[in-house]
């Protein structure tokens, strides 16, 4: 069994207070049309949004950027036609606030996979070396096998996206699929 995680497509770190830009909005298609393809197919979704609190001096981020995706703004929004996604398929798509990088952390995530039997998890969203990253990461040492969706993964920082791809393929044995064909490992 799969899953899909999106995680953190939202106007803020799409073009808002912590943008990733240009790569973020080309791949906003894809992250939209990946979203639909695992809804029909009736594998479960999960839409991982970081959540943060307003002037919270005691959060980690709090010190490393600026203020984003905070409570009820509109940077909080799903970004682009993912919005549409949603709202047409809210009841068949799992909302999972999460407060730090890893969708893991400090959530059910894992208890809502295993309940399923879900064995695979397909990552996609921003940034491909933080949130992505550290979500990966923990999927990894809970033993998930792990799908990264090159074509749907972005970040402001190009290196890092480019050594994420890489860290995802070499140490944590992930797949790499780009438009639904399977990357060779490194």
């Amino acid at each position: 069994m799969k899953a899909l995680i999106v995680i953190d497509f939202t106007n803020d770190f799409v073009d808002g207070n912590l943008p990733v830009g240009e790569p973020a909005v080309r791949i906003e298609p894809r992250i939209a049309e990946l979203t639909r393809e695992f809804v029909r197919s009736g594998d479960y979704v999960v839409m991982a949004v970081d959540l943060h609190e307003g002037n919270d001096p005691y959060h980690p981020e709090s010190k490393l950027f600026p203020p984003h995706n905070l409570r009820g703004t509109a940077g909080r929004e799903l970004y682009g036609s993912l919005k549409r996604v949603y709202e047409d398929h809210s009841d068949s798509i799992y909302w999972l606030d999460k407060t730090r990088y890893s969708a893991f952390c400090g959530t059910d995530l894992e208890v809502k996979l295993r309940e399923r039997g879900i064995t695979e998890l397909h990552l996609i969203g921003v940034c491909t070396d933080i949130c992505v990253l550290h979500t990966a990461v923990d999927a990894y040492n809970k033993g998930f096998d792990i799908v990264v969706h090159e074509d749907a993964v972005a970040s402001f920082n190009a290196a890092g996206h480019t050594w994420a791809l890489g860290h995802f393929k070499g140490s944590l044995g992930a797949e790499v699929v780009i438009a639904g064909a399977k990357q060779p490992r490194d």
